[in-house]
């Protein structure tokens, strides 16, 4: 992969990861239209989620600031209560245990991990799957087809409510935590499963726009875990690895000058006509495969 691909592939990255179309797809699509296959792989992919992370700690850093307070303070207070337990049972007291998920940034945190959970265990056992259907332009047109259906009909089902995290179920915690588990194939639009799954449950459209991104950082965090070890890979050269960390920069620019007005449109515009955009983009997969 030169320079200059991974540049493209970069600020493809940082611009579709902000619209429910599927970045993956798009760059899965790009590789195939620029010949380069599976050069890159799931690390240079992640490594492009990556850098758009970047972009999403700038917007976010408030809200992502405080949820990691408040994840520390659950963490000592679940400690905290254990010691309790123990102390209760040898000495017989009763004294009151801390409440666990208080306020409005714990019960946030809380829905975050219980999402994180089918998440990370969909998308562990799925990697080999993903690993050999990921460069595909038969997989990627397709899963773009099936998430312009979702998106038309979350769009036609007029979904959504007035839910904040207060009203938010773990419930639908879980359910939003599946969607993102299954997007982990290209086409399958991360953004656009999670905000429609947040609609479905009675998210109000800008909770569930900022509750799809504030997921995804868990989420992407984690797959840079699984991933990192390939830089160490016999095949893994110098020159590639400045590659990659080229492409990931690319996105990550484009990401922070873009976000702000990508996710403006995201929460405005009406589901219908990223749908239409969706089955443009999958009847180009397609056509790549069958050429």
């Amino acid at each position: 992969m030169s320079v200059i691909y991974a540049i493209l592939l970069g600020i493809l990255q940082g611009i579709t990861e902000f619209l429910p179309v599927s970045s993956f797809g798009h760059v899965s699509l790009m590789e195939g239209v620029l010949g380069i296959g599976q050069e890159g792989g799931i690390l240079f992919a992640t490594l492009l989620h990556v850098g758009t992370l970047a972009a999403v700690f700038s917007v976010f850093h408030k809200d992502l600031k405080r949820i990691c307070i408040e994840l520390i303070g659950m963490i000592m207070d679940i400690i905290g209560n254990a010691y309790l337990f123990i102390h209760n049972k040898r000495t017989g007291d009763s004294l009151h245990y801390a409440k666990i998920v208080k306020g409005t940034y714990r019960r946030l945190t809380a829905l975050l991990v219980v999402s994180f959970i089918p998440t990370a265990f969909i998308g562990y056992t799925a990697r080999r799957l993903v690993e050999k259907t990921a460069f595909s332009p038969l997989m990627s047109g397709i899963c773009l087809l099936l998430t312009g259906v979702w998106l038309i009909v979350v769009d036609f089902s007029r979904a959504g409510g007035n839910k904040t995290p207060k009203e938010a179920g773990y419930d639908h915690a879980m359910w939003i935590g599946i969607c993102q588990g299954i997007s982990v194939f290209p086409g399958l639009s991360r953004c656009g499963l999670t905000i429609g799954a947040g609609l479905f449950c009675g998210f109000t459209k800008k909770f569930a726009v900022k509750y799809a991104f504030l997921v995804s950082v868990p989420a992407i965090i984690g797959s840079l875990f699984v991933e990192i070890p390939n830089f160490a890979a016999s095949s893994m050269t110098v020159g590639t690895g400045a590659i990659y960390i080229l492409g990931m920069l690319a996105a990550g620019v484009t990401g922070y000058f873009t976000i702000r007005f990508l996710l403006k449109i995201t929460q405005t515009a009406p589901l219908r006509y990223f749908a239409v955009y969706c089955f443009l983009a999958g009847a180009v997969g397609l056509a790549l495969n069958f050429q």
